[in-house]
């Protein structure tokens, strides 16, 4: 292998949510906790499950399927969160997804990456950075930039609010 095709490979975290396979960039993933339910937050959207104390941080955890126009997450023995830190133009947002099940880190090749698709998906495709056929079927590379970028100064006020607060 040549050093071009060792840089032309990233490595993702996939997850599922529902029957979908998804993937989010290793870089971004600080950790991955069993699921536990979060601090309620009144008024939030949603898609705002609460907060939860990762190491001595508040952090929003967010239901990714209600995000995507889903079902809302049944919790299960497999159901985890992952913890990211998502950059938003030069702000570093920490959130928490709740994922059916994860499953593995996987390299894809970016020539293996196509654009999202504009039709016959079910959530909004401007969230999508990409797919990769995989085992006869599809992961979606979400775009957390996209996917969080109007909600990013309400969470990271929620998480500053509650570490002041306690």
């Amino acid at each position: 292998m040549t050093m071009a095709g060792i840089s032309a490979e990233s490595q993702f975290v996939t997850f599922s949510l529902d029957n979908e396979v998804f993937a989010v960039p290793v870089e971004v993933v600080r950790e991955i906790l069993d699921h536990e339910e979060a601090f309620k937050i009144p008024h939030g959207p949603d898609y705002l499950l609460g907060l939860r104390d990762v190491r001595g941080q508040g952090v929003p955890v967010i239901d990714l399927r209600l995000r995507l126009g889903m079902t809302k997450t049944e919790k299960t023995p497999h159901t985890r969160i992952l913890v990211l830190d998502v950059p938003i133009g030069v702000k570093l947002l920490t959130l928490g997804l709740v994922a059916d099940r994860v499953y593995e880190v996987a390299p894809f090749r970016r020539d293996e990456i196509e654009g999202a698709p504009d039709i016959g998906v079910r959530w909004q495709s401007d969230y999508i950075a990409g797919v990769v056929r995989r085992n006869g079927g599809f992961v979606v590379i979400v775009n957390l930039a996209k996917l969080f970028s109007g909600e990013e100064s309400a969470l990271a006020g929620i998480g500053a609010r509650v570490a002041e607060n306690a």
